[in-house]
């Protein structure tokens, strides 16, 4: 038997995307009313861009995601995570919300967590 975490209670809601913002895989923070913008250094993040079409983004917000982490690896359990302004997340010296982090490969800097 193999380990799967893969759409375990995986959410996907759209919203309209600030304006020039269309990165996938990244951090991503409510702007405006029904708009997400990319993090800035140290914000909480809601979700993590998935796609973007016709100036929607596509932001999954819960279940389990790769993502980027920069600085110190966080550790497996949980972790006070928050955006580190380049499109990844950083373990939050203060701020920034507690995620669970389940994997984390520190050869390619990734971690999956559950939003």
């Amino acid at each position: 038997m193999s380990i799967s975490i893969n759409g375990f209670n995986e959410s996907i809601l759209t919203f309209k995307a600030a304006t020039g913002f269309e990165t996938t895989g990244v951090p991503v923070k409510m702007s405006a009313n029904n708009t997400v913008s990319a993090c800035s250094e140290s914000d909480s993040f809601c979700g993590i861009s998935r796609s973007f079409m016709s100036g929607c983004a596509a932001v999954q917000v819960s279940g389990a995601v790769k993502v980027g982490y920069s600085g110190t690896a966080p550790t497996v359990g949980y972790n006070m995570l928050a955006a580190d302004g380049s499109g990844k997340v950083a373990v939050a010296a203060q701020g920034g919300r507690e995620y669970l982090v389940v994997e984390v490969n520190t050869t390619s800097s990734v971690a999956t967590i559950l939003l």
